[in-house]
Parts: structure tokens; C-alpha cells; sequence
């Protein structure tokens, strides 16, 4: 996907987001035609799950944030037309995620993200 960096992208916007339980604020950020590649334990790197489209991404989010854990956002750097962030999570039984996401900007909003995450077992 072709990028540019018309407008920046709002990393305090993601911030919120994450740590709010906001996933309504968290879809502001992403593009009509966005992807969100995830790869982890159950969705490898040959047959990654795929999500496509700002429907499809706000029912995604809705299901995460609905669940009873807390998120942080660890690191957000951003450079140009990609960013990169860390996020960590502890569920309520102390389970915990961490995840890593890369993304590509348009316009600054989110086009692309590959996520990469690991969980306790």
C-alpha cells in the first residue's frame, strides 16, 4: 500500500485508546481500507489471521476491550510513515499478554499493523 504523511499520526489518541478500554477511540485511527495482520500462537506466520476494513477491525477491538484485563501501552515510536509499539496485558486471573505492533501510515491513519503477541499458558 502506497503511504505519505499528509497529517501526523496521534500517538497520545493510542495511548488513550489502549489504557481507556476505548475501542471506539482506537478505530479513529485507522483507515477505511486498514489490515491488521496477527501473528501468535494459534495464527502462524504462514496463515497469519487476517482482518480487513473498519467493520471487521471495530468488532475485533470490541471483543478485546470487552474482556476484563488491563492494557498498557509500554513504547510508541514513530518515524516518518511507520510506527511501532509495545503494549502489555494482565487479565483479571493474572494471565498476562505482551504484543508487538508494526504499522503503516497514510495520511495518519493506519493501514497496515502487524501484530505479534505471546501469553501465558
Amino acid at each position: 500500500m502506497g503511504t505519505s504523511t499528509g497529517s501526523a499520526f496521534d500517538a497520545e489518541t493510542l495511548r488513550r485508546g489502549i489504557e481507556s478500554h476505548t475501542p471506539q477511540t482506537l478505530l479513529s485511527l485507522y483507515a477505511d481500507d486498514a489490515e491488521i495482520r496477527v501473528v501468535d500462537h494459534n495464527s502462524r506466520p504462514s496463515h497469519p489471521t487476517l482482518v480487513r476494513g473498519r467493520e471487521r477491525i471495530a468488532e475485533m477491538l470490541d471483543d478485546v476491550y470487552s474482556r476484563d484485563m488491563t492494557h498498557r501501552l509500554e513504547d510508541c515510536v514513530v518515524q516518518d510513515d511507520r510506527a511501532a509499539f509495545s503494549e502489555s496485558c494482565v487479565y483479571a486471573d493474572g494471565v498476562q499478554v505482551f504484543s508487538e505492533s508494526m504499522i503503516s501510515l497514510r495520511d495518519g491513519k493506519i493501514v497496515e499493523q502487524t501484530i505479534i503477541q505471546a501469553w501465558d499458558e
